[in-house]
């Protein structure tokens, strides 16, 4: 790939001719080598995959060329934009055959979390959990919404991406957070009321250990 300074790869991608094209070619090439080693480690994305993620990429790097500052060079700022493109559509397609009303009611309906099925707790610690778990629930159906529910339920609870539960609200990911937000102030009133930590609860109604940092940021 030929070298090109920040100011050489604006100019030839900001205007259709020869130019550009040559670039896309030379900036394809780069992106699909940086994504092949990001997904090193992934067997079950193949070429297609790649060259679905790069032209993606490329697609968006076009629409955002103004918002380049030139704080590092070009090619590594495209890299960052394709890589997250990538890792975004994986995170879709984990959750395209997902029913968000199926998954909805399984958390509302007999949905035992992982920390009442560990070994670990004492009888005693197990009963409070228990109770806590039932709190939850019953507040977040009499003080919620049904979508502030469905979005605290998607989000936190069942880890879907913010973007993909945004896709199947109907929504956008700041009105999502808008959502979100007005939600978490309304659990926190009603459980401050009670006696109870709103991040203490959300955290105990994970699934893995994984989602503890998550639910606290909701």
């Amino acid at each position: 790939m030929p070298e090109r300074t920040n100011q050489e790869w604006l100019a030839a991608l900001s205007e259709p001719g020869p130019e550009r094209e040559a670039a896309l070619a030379d900036l394809r090439t780069f992106l699909v080598r940086g994504i092949g080693y990001a997904m090193a480690d992934r067997p079950q994305v193949g070429k297609a995959d790649i060259e679905g993620f790069v032209q993606d990429a490329l697609l968006k790097i076009l629409d955002n060329l103004d918002s380049f500052r030139g704080e590092s060079r070009f090619t590594t700022w495209a890299q960052r934009i394709a890589v997250h493109e990538a890792f975004t559509e994986l995170r879709r397609k984990r959750w395209e055959n997902v029913s968000l009303e199926e998954m909805i009611a399984r958390y509302e309906g007999d949905f035992t979390p992982s920390f009442l099925t560990d070994e670990d707790p004492s009888p005693e610690e197990r009963v409070t959990q228990r109770r806590l778990l039932e709190t939850v629930k019953r507040l977040i159906v009499e003080e919620l919404t049904d979508r502030q529910r469905q979005a605290i339920i998607a989000v936190v609870f069942a880890g879907m991406p913010t973007e993909e539960v945004a896709r199947r609200m109907g929504t956008n990911r700041n009105a999502l957070y808008k959502l979100m937000h007005d939600a978490r102030q309304r659990l926190k009133r009603r459980m401050e009321a009670e006696g109870i930590s709103l991040e203490e609860a959300l955290a105990a109604f994970e699934t893995s250990p994984g989602k503890r940092s998550s639910a606290q940021h909701v």
